[in-house]
């Protein structure tokens, strides 16, 4: 069976010691440790785990290295990103909100994960990064949230 390959934002990692979130997140990254996904992480992902407080920088730092790839930031990224911004996707506060999901449409991971239901696990937020993935040859990405995809 393929290991599925998944973008999971900061939220993700912040949510393992959210009251609400935390049996999905903490189900999500044990699944990583299984080998059932690869996690793929952005050099956007790193600049705010760096942010956050060392319990949550230790979810990253304690899964093993083999289940996670890293994705360059690139000038791919960079204009898919913008171009989300442009279609009215996000506004331009929310610019690393799109770079994660450019990060992850340019990776061609098999879907993101994330608990920000503003600005990413949204129906009308997830169809339009959809179009504009494809209107600049990309495709649709799948969006959900961690409840979605773990087995509990």
């Amino acid at each position: 069976m393929k290991t599925l390959r998944v973008y999971a934002d900061t939220s993700v990692f912040g949510g393992v010691f959210d009251e609400e979130f935390t049996q999905e997140s903490r189900g999500f990254f044990e699944e990583i440790k299984t080998g059932k996904f690869t996690l793929v992480i952005s050099h956007t992902v790193v600049d705010e785990l760096s942010k956050a407080p060392d319990r949550v920088k230790n979810v990253l730092a304690e899964l093993p290295p083999e289940n996670v790839a890293f994705a360059q930031f690139s000038g791919k990224i960079e204009s898919l990103r913008d171009a989300y911004v442009k279609a009215g996707v996000v506004d331009a506060a929310a610019v690393l909100d799109a770079e994660h999901i450019a990060t992850a449409s340019v990776y061609d991971v098999d879907f993101v994960v994330s608990w920000n239901f503003k600005h990413i696990v949204h129906y009308d937020k997830i169809a339009g990064y959809q179009a504009v993935n494809l209107l600049n040859g990309y495709k649709p990405i799948s969006i959900y949230s961690p409840k979605e995809v773990v087995d509990l």
